[in-house]
């Protein structure tokens, strides 16, 4: 783990490989798409035609998705980023189906969902609302601490989409311009899992034409503390307190994960 943690806090990304088996993972996806076909609020799903290609609020409609970091090699390193009062905040969904191309440009995650982002505030800005949910831009200070894990449920390379990365650009300031350094591909397989700081630069691109693989993943973002300065309050949070023997899957089938 010290070996994992200074790759994270150098490069600000690590890929963690095989956390979920691709039978797990397969089993999420059936979940997951079960759970989207159900969906009674339009406004946290993006789609075009019908295929869903985005959702928030993720854990509104997939609770089942709440527990899916409970198992060792992530609860290691939740423990080791976050402390003993870290909790898990957001929950999104994003897919490129086929012959659904869409790309994303150079960015860092920079907004949070909180209960009300109409307090008097210097250092929560640019307020929005997405899905219903209040957000702001969070202060730098803050957004260094978090933690997104991002699991994929299907392969990911350059022909489906992958994410591409700036290693190292956590540590920069925060704008979006274009990098001036070489972007590396986060190319993974079927229950790999990508944990990166939100400061981090990253894009990605289209599925090229004729590639009929998606590129499912589902998006968690942790935070180190239940408390936000300001009277700001989370929109959720969820302590990371794992279990004694981790929730996986093939753990728990009995209890409907």
């Amino acid at each position: 783990m010290v070996d994992v943690m200074a790759a994270l806090r150098a490069q600000g990304f690590l890929l963690l490989r095989g956390v979920f088996t691709p039978e797990e993972a397969a089993e999420i996806t059936v979940r997951l798409q079960a759970a989207l076909g159900a969906v009674a609020d339009a406004s946290a799903i993006r789609s075009r035609g019908q295929s869903v290609y985005a959702g928030r609020n993720l854990f509104d409609w997939f609770p089942q998705a709440k527990r899916l970091w409970d198992r060792p090699p992530l609860q290691e390193l939740l423990a080791n980023v976050l402390g003993e009062r870290g909790g898990l905040v957001r929950g999104l969904f994003f897919d490129k189906p086929p012959d659904q191309a869409w790309s994303l440009p150079w960015h860092r995650d920079r907004t949070i969902a909180v209960r009300d982002n109409r307090l008097p505030s210097s250092l929560f800005t640019h307020p929005t609302v997405k899905a219903g949910v209040p957000h702001v831009e969070a202060p730098v200070e803050l957004l260094r601490q978090m933690l997104t894990l991002r699991i994929h449920l299907d392969a990911a390379d350059e022909q489906n989409g992958a994410l591409q990365v700036l290693p190292g650009s956590h540590q920069e300031g925060t704008s979006d311009s274009p990098p001036t350094g070489d972007g590396v591909l986060i190319a993974a397989a079927a229950g790999d899992v990508l944990a990166m700081r939100p400061l981090l630069s990253h894009c990605s691109g289209s599925s090229l034409p004729g590639v009929d693989r998606r590129r499912r993943i589902l998006h968690f973002e942790f935070a180190p503390s239940p408390d936000l300065p300001d009277g700001f309050v989370w929109h959720d949070f969820e302590r990371v307190q794992p279990t004694e023997i981790g929730c996986g899957i093939a753990e728990s089938r009995e209890k409907e994960l």
